[in-house]
């Protein structure tokens, strides 16, 4: 079996706790508790006939107080960032976060959720911020933990990259 790391990677409160909670074990919570630190899961799947671990690395959201420690970003073979639909500064939060990752990790593959679609009529982003994401290279999913939607999608999209050869 094939075995990853995948950091998941955001502001506070943009839905990263409930993306692995729902991805692993189908549920979601109304109510959670701020992630201190980092929170590890794993998963295993299939891609392409081939088994791959995941192991998800759940890290504290990053805001002006707190700041990512890049010792978790180490061995990292993909990175799931996360932004909420209904924050636009959440995305700002992913950009200074990608340049950090790629400067600790490299280029890994990635991708970017943009959570709460459960909640399209509170969002602050539009079409052109998906865009914008996609032009700087992170692979876009529009997901909502509470209902499930795309989450399976973005996470098998990318484990598959996360496996492909060089």
């Amino acid at each position: 079996m094939i075995q990853r790391k995948l950091c998941m990677l955001g502001a506070f409160a943009v839905g990263k706790t409930s993306l692995v909670q729902q991805f692993v074990h189908s549920i979601f919570a109304e109510r959670y508790h701020t992630t201190v630190g980092v929170k590890v899961d794993r998963k295993d799947v299939s891609v392409d006939g081939q088994d791959v671990r995941l192991l998800l690395w759940d890290l504290a959201g990053e805001d002006d107080f707190n700041h990512l420690p890049v010792s978790y970003l180490r061995g990292s073979a993909g990175l799931f960032f996360v932004v909420d639909g209904t924050r636009r500064e959440t995305v700002e939060s992913v950009t200074r976060l990608r340049d950090l990752a790629l400067a600790t990790v490299g280029d890994v593959p990635s991708l970017v959720a943009i959570n709460k679609a459960d909640l399209t009529d509170d969002w602050e982003l539009d079409g052109g911020v998906r865009d914008s994401l996609q032009e700087a290279g992170l692979h876009a999913f529009e997901t909502s933990a509470r209902t499930r939607q795309g989450v399976e999608a973005a996470f098998h999209w990318l484990a598959h990259q996360m496996i492909e050869p060089a």
